[in-house]
């Protein structure tokens, strides 16, 4: 991603961490986030293609309490904390089916990517972050924590449901103490890994990708600016509420999906 050489340097010299950053929002956001100065950490499973000089990556699945552990012990002993956590990673490897195809293993699987993960690595990162009597905390959620797509997705909705309860908890508890948490609920956002859901959908119905593409537009009432999302969209928001400019915004959810959800 190109982005201006001008931007502004809003975290300079700041540690970041963004989960899941080699691919989609998470990679627009290690993007922005380094070109506005920060020196930023990212993680993942494995590496998929190459990420910008500086950018240090562990890998490890935060899906697992031991790849949890071994990002937050790799990064109290190299950087000593982290002064920005975005909890990106997550997603849904569930088939179509409805609820009834959802096995424990699927449940499990969609509870401790969008759910746990978050938990473990705020749990080990925050004690830091109180010492210095600063920091920021951004979870990645999702418009199915409300609108939820019984089809393919109910795990990762109950999952996503529940990270933004989490959220608003812990700002009720560390708000006082100078941590700021705010949640991001994206929509629709054209990513690699919305691809291979649709791909997933399309595969399960003895359908086409175009066919599947529109049922989960359709499964989502529309979206009323003509088109999904884009990563560095929700790279902006999140920029935008992990900088001093947001210092009043705190235990906030912030809605990106181009007026997909009808109420208020």
């Amino acid at each position: 991603m190109n982005h201006a050489l001008n931007q502004p340097q809003d975290f300079a010299g700041q540690r970041v961490l963004v989960t899941g950053g080699t691919r989609g929002m998470g990679r627009a956001i290690v993007d922005l986030m380094q070109a506005r100065g920060a020196r930023v950490i990212t993680t993942a499973r494995e590496a998929s293609g190459e990420l910008p000089p500086g950018v240090a990556f562990v890998r490890a699945d935060l899906g697992t309490r031991e790849g949890s552990d071994a990002v937050a012990d790799a990064i109290l002993v190299s950087h000593g904390g982290v002064d920005i956590l975005v909890n990106n990673v997550g997603g849904s490897t569930a088939p179509g089916g409805g609820a009834l195809a959802l096995t424990d293993q699927l449940w499990e699987e969609a509870l401790q990517s969008n759910l746990l993960a978050a938990v473990r690595l705020d749990r080990a990162l925050l004690p830091a972050m109180l010492d210095q009597g600063a920091g920021v905390i951004i979870h990645i959620s999702s418009i199915q924590r409300s609108l939820p797509l019984f089809e393919s997705t109910l795990a990762y909705a109950a999952a996503k449901a529940a990270l933004s309860n989490y959220s608003k908890g812990l700002a009720n508890e560390f708000g006082p103490r100078g941590i700021r948490i705010n949640t991001v609920a994206p929509g629709f956002i054209e990513t690699t890994a919305a691809s291979a859901m649709i791909r997933r959908i399309a595969e399960h119905g003895g359908t086409s990708d175009i066919a599947a593409r529109e049922l989960l537009m359709d499964s989502l009432g529309g979206i009323p600016i003509g088109r999904p999302g884009k990563p560095d969209e929700v790279a902006e928001l999140v920029a935008f509420l992990a900088s001093q400019r947001a210092a009043s915004i705190h235990g906030s959810e912030y809605v990106i999906d181009g007026g997909t959800i009808p109420t208020v």
